[in-house]
């Protein structure tokens, strides 16, 4: 698989100066836990579950969570189950297809063991487990019967633990649930393929609820704790992990309060006055300040309830040339000194110590995304990944 594999051969060499890299649920954890990009989530009931992964597949999805917890009644537990063992079934009798990578999100550890002995075969299909309202005392026995499960099959399976417990939100508990959460993640650190984000749960705790002119960041008692986990979680140095975007909930908006948020400029210039209005009408506005917000905040991939989200994500996590070749200049050998440089685009400073670690970012998401050409922006990435 890989980010944009769904377009044409010819226009992703329009589009790339580098193309984005093929990778498979072998590749290493550090790459797989940078291309996730849009993790298309789909509740575990729906009937033709094996047809919508192979319809989003299509459309360029690699990332999708196949969900038995909040989004399904309690009462389909047990029938979600028994169609995931079906539909995983129907997936493995299609030995030629290209699927994303694929995890099911769990409501209690029993489950991750007892799922991977009844899906048999069909387990190779599996990435792993999504672990709900994640903390060092509920989450130590689902990465538990993680190894339990990898040791019986004999398969890698990967864990992506939810941050979304009220421990983390409350200000007098919130260091020391991180301090309990960074010693069970780092436990298991070779089975922990990214971190991700339960924002709407962070609001359900006092009654909020964001709306579609504005971003998780505007919300200040959800950007504190991004701002914590990313300060306890995420960093540079050796010890942080991939932490995900926080989900958008929209996809229509039928009035406004707010101007809308997309300058007209940079869509005029390349005649895609109508596309803007089209992401407009759906709120994508408000998504993609999102998405420009998470990468600022150090996130990377995002989690998606409806795949027109999709393709605003990976467009928005394409490497712009810019970006590229200041990266590149930071890392040469010769470079490995220190020192400050001026742009290859003369319009910024980089100093090469401070620095190293953003390039360092910058090339893995460029091996993932791909690198843009030096003439291709957002709206172009966006306008050809448009279903035709």
């Amino acid at each position: 698989m890989r980010h944009f594999g769904h377009i044409a051969p010819e226009t992703r060499k329009r589009l790339f100066h580098r193309e984005p890299c093929v990778f498979t649920p072998g590749s290493p954890a550090r790459l797989l836990a940078a291309a996730l990009g849009a993790t298309l989530y789909s509740p575990a009931t729906r009937p033709r579950l094996a047809d919508d992964v192979l319809k989003q597949a299509g459309r360029g999805v690699v990332s999708m969570v196949l969900c038995l917890e909040d989004s399904i009644d309690d009462a389909d537990v047990g029938p979600g189950e028994e169609n995931l063992v079906r539909q995983f079934r129907t997936l493995a009798d299609l030995p030629d297809a290209d699927l994303p990578l694929l995890f099911i999100r769990i409501r209690v550890p029993e489950q991750i063991p007892d799922l991977v002995r009844r899906l048999g075969p069909s387990a190779r299909l599996l990435s792993g487990f999504v672990l709900p309202k994640f903390t060092e005392e509920r989450g130590i026995p689902f990465l538990e019967a993680l190894a339990t499960a990898e040791a019986e099959s004999g398969r890698r399976l990967f864990a992506m633990p939810v941050l979304e417990s009220p421990e983390l939100l409350y200000r007098e508990s919130r260091v020391e649930t991180l301090e309990g959460i960074s010693r069970a993640v780092d436990k298991y650190r070779d089975r922990v393929l990214a971190l991700r984000l339960g924002v709407t749960d962070f609001c359900s705790s006092y009654g909020l609820r964001r709306g579609p002119d504005m971003t998780a960041y505007d919300v200040q008692i959800v950007a504190s704790v991004i701002a914590d986990v990313v300060n306890m979680l995420g960093r540079a140095d050796g010890t942080g992990f991939t932490v995900t975007g926080p989900v958008w909930e929209y996809f229509r908006v039928q009035e406004r309060m707010f101007k809308p948020q997309l300058r007209q400029s940079p869509f005029l210039e390349v005649q895609a006055a109508e596309l803007r209005e089209k992401l407009i009408e759906h709120a994508m506005d408000g998504l993609l300040r999102e998405i420009s917000l998470d990468h600022a905040n150090g996130l990377l991939g995002k989690t998606c309830i409806h795949p027109s989200h999709v393709l605003p994500v990976h467009a928005l996590s394409v490497v712009s040339h810019e970006e590229f070749s200041d990266a590149q200049d930071i890392l040469r050998p010769e470079r490995g000194g220190g020192g400050v440089l001026r742009s290859a685009y003369t319009n910024k400073m980089n100093e090469v110590k401070p620095h190293r670690a953003w390039a360092e970012r910058t090339l893995l998401r460029a091996e993932v995304f791909g690198v843009a050409n030096e003439d291709i922006g957002f709206v172009e990435l966006l306008a050809a990944g448009l279903p035709g």
